[in-house]
């Protein structure tokens, strides 16, 4: 039995907006790290994995429940961890040398020893020979290397790392995963247990012996999954591809059902929308009529070289609009879908109109505003007010966003970007 590190006991998280709005993130969250594990993160934009990690760190405080590093309770920063964030969050200023070493800022050493240890790990990470290179001097899969330097200096027990892949080129990740990888499998560096956060499921699949998928909302683990898979890992394995359509499927169902859920605020016509554009969502439509047949989620992904971030928005929405239906991982369109597909402009108006009005109840009321006003004109601001019982400040600019854009796409109304009016032509 392998020692457990960090546990979380019925954590709850959330954030205080202002004027008595509380928006909650995370809900009664129980979790086991143990030592030995790499443990992957996946979720949809917004769903609290990266609070979640964050509260691993200590960085933030949960609202509710219990966290404990080795058994014991911690205040502010958790004493054996350390961070390596998406932006790589260097000193421009300080040397490659100078920034690992900011890794061991508060430990008991003198500068000599600290400059030893951090030249070490200079060498472990790939960098020897750039100690006196500035980061702008640096390309960014090296950058990345120095974060990740500083973050093993201070030998943590947690390796924490927020999508630390996600601002390199294909080929540089590439490179870094395996590398991190190969440190870890080999015990070239002494932490215990690696959690990284990403969007990317191959990539979780690809490293990780543990996924957990955060979803929901507020969100808690809904799937806590072992992959045994030996490493070095084969995408092309029917294994490795079995795994990743199953985590697919998983994901959709979450994200759709969490779409199509009822909540508190649905009696006021008030439906999560997914920030996806028309655009985005009638080139989609095109792609899956093109290839004319049922298509399993993770290929289709790949094909169409979209990460999870980007593509379960527009699954969500065409779901939602009914457009498509998923089954067991797979997606296809619906007869109503079809019809869009090869409909001409203004008939995809017409029919995206029909279920806009079945999916979105908001929009009925927006147009029975407009028409009940002699000059057919509202200032968004009125709807602004009404929806903000409702939803969060953020929630809300991505609804109004998503709801104008999908109703002039439909002609439902126009809108006037000076005046910030809709209105009907």
């Amino acid at each position: 039995m392998q020692q457990v590190l960090i546990e979380l006991h019925a954590v709850n998280k959330q954030w205080n907006l202002g004027e008595n709005k509380i928006k909650p993130v995370l809900t009664e969250i129980d979790l086991k790290i143990a030592a030995g594990q790499f443990v992957a993160i996946l979720g949809a934009s917004g769903s609290g994995k990266s609070t979640l990690l964050r509260i691993f760190a200590g960085l933030t405080a949960v609202s509710s429940g219990k966290v404990t590093y080795l058994g014991n309770p911690y205040q502010g920063i958790n004493p054996g961890v350390a961070m390596v964030f998406q932006s790589f969050a260097l000193f421009p200023w300080l040397t490659v040398l100078e920034n690992v070493m900011m890794g061991l800022e508060a430990k008991p050493l003198s500068k000599t020893e600290k400059k030893e240890k951090a030249i070490r790990v200079i060498d472990v990470v790939g960098l020897d020979g750039f100690e006196s290179a500035y980061p702008k001097e640096l390309s960014g899969g090296m950058q990345q290397r120095v974060g990740l330097g500083r973050a093993l200096a201070s030998e943590p027990d947690v390796l924490l790392m927020d999508e630390p892949f996600s601002a390199l080129d294909v080929l540089t990740a590439e490179n870094l995963r395996r590398d991190i990888l190969e440190l870890w499998r080999e015990k070239k560096i002494p932490t215990q247990t690696i959690i990284m956060v990403t969007h990317g499921i191959e990539e979780a699949v690809y490293m990780a012996d543990r996924i957990l998928v955060v979803s929901g909302s507020p969100a808690t683990v809904m799937t806590d999954m072992a992959i045994s898979l030996p490493h070095w890992r084969d995408k092309n394995d029917p294994a490795f591809i079995e795994i990743v359509d199953k985590l697919y499927s998983l994901m959709t169902k979450r994200e759709v059902a969490d779409g199509q859920r009822k909540l508190p605020h649905e009696d006021r016509g008030v439906i999560p929308l997914p920030n996806v554009s028309a655009g985005a969502l009638t080139g989609f439509l095109e792609l899956l009529e093109d290839l004319n047949e049922k298509t399993d989620l993770y290929k289709l992904a790949d094909r169409f070289m979209m990460d999870s971030e980007d593509f379960f928005p527009v699954i969500e929405a065409a779901a939602q609009l009914q457009l498509a239906k998923i089954v067991d991982g797979d997606i296809e369109l619906t007869p109503e879908g079809a019809r869009f597909a090869q409909a001409t402009v203004l008939e995809r108006k017409v029919l995206l109109q029909e279920q806009l009005f079945l999916a979105v109840p908001t929009l009925g009321q927006i147009i029975a505003v407009l028409n009940s006003k002699s000059n057919k004109r509202m200032n968004v601001e009125f709807f602004k007010e009404t929806l903000a019982r409702s939803l969060s400040a953020e929630q809300l600019e991505e609804y109004l966003d998503t709801l104008i854009d999908w109703g002039r796409y439909a002609e439902l109304f126009a809108y006037d970007e000076n005046s910030r009016q809709l209105f009907l032509e």
